[in-house]
């Protein structure tokens, strides 16, 4: 039987009308979705910092913005004490796979210290020698830097090949902000964890400190830190830096056990415990 053109023009506008409404309600929903991720977002005391780099993902790809979000929601822990920028070490976990890591920063190498230092200078130099000078040298530069004993160095290389991943508190007006690091043979990576947990892999770095070894037959490794003035000043990046080798030297039962509980028992770290070792020392 042929259907009149009337009842098919009909159909037709009902059609239309059944897949407008059907797009609008998703459209309204993930809109809704978004501004409620944005808002439960804007809780991490740290949002406004990196507000313009989320934004940026939200734009170029909306849907991967909103699974990261979510996925850190479902697993978002109760913190007890407000004044804590919020934790979820489930959810960073994720990145404690060695071997990926190691694949991942591979492709970078290591920076030699002729690049930036005349060797020629302090070949006849004694440690001590060296020291003052490296010092000196990065006096007037906007850099962290410092002169480690070889033997020391030898055993931070040791926990850092088992321990490639972390986590530091920094003290902020607000309470305290965390800053994961991911350490590669003798260079290490900073980034803020509210960026990580919203860029993943593709977090941009705050801090990366190199460790220079061609000195070392002299009883020395050269360490320099270059750092993001938009995320972290001189005092904040030295910080960090010396958190890295109080936990990582291994001279500290206590802090050399956190970094093997965050490592081979995720679960069962606390965020809190890394806070209250800091509380505890003068950096």
């Amino acid at each position: 039987m042929a259907i009149s053109s009337r009842v098919l023009l009909k159909n037709i506008r009902c059609l239309n009308y059944i897949t407008s409404n059907f797009l609008r309600r998703k459209f309204t929903t993930t809109s809704t979705n978004m501004e409620k991720a944005l808002e439960n977002l804007k809780t991490n005391p740290y949002y406004e910092k990196y507000a313009a780099r989320i934004a940026d993902l939200q734009k170029t790809s909306p849907e991967e913005f909103m699974q990261r979000v979510e996925a850190q929601q479902k697993t978002k822990e109760e913190t007890k004490k407000k004044k804590f920028a919020s934790v979820d070490t489930r959810q960073f976990s994720s990145v404690l796979n060695p071997k990926k890591a190691i694949e991942e920063v591979s492709e970078s190498k290591d920076k030699r210290l002729s690049d930036i230092f005349k060797l020629d200078l302090v070949k006849d130099k004694d440690a001590t020698e060296i020291q003052i000078i490296w010092e000196e040298y990065h006096k007037s530069k906007e850099v962290i830097s410092a002169a480690i004993p070889k033997d020391t160095y030898s055993s931070l290389q040791e926990n850092v090949q088992q321990n490639p991943t972390f986590l530091f508190p920094l003290p902020r007006s607000q309470g305290y902000e965390f800053f994961m690091c991911q350490s590669y043979h003798h260079t290490v990576h900073f980034t803020p964890l509210l960026a990580y947990q919203v860029h993943k892999e593709n977090a941009p770095e705050c801090l990366t400190m190199v460790h220079y070894t061609e000195l070392a037959d002299k009883g020395l490794v050269l360490m320099r830190g270059e750092y993001d003035k938009n995320v972290l000043n001189g005092q904040e990046a030295r910080c960090l830096a010396n958190q890295f080798q109080m936990y990582y030297s291994g001279k500290d039962a206590t802090k050399l056990q956190l970094l093997k509980t965050f490592t081979l028992n995720p679960d069962t770290f606390k965020h809190m415990d890394l806070i209250a070792q800091l509380e505890n020392i003068s950096l």
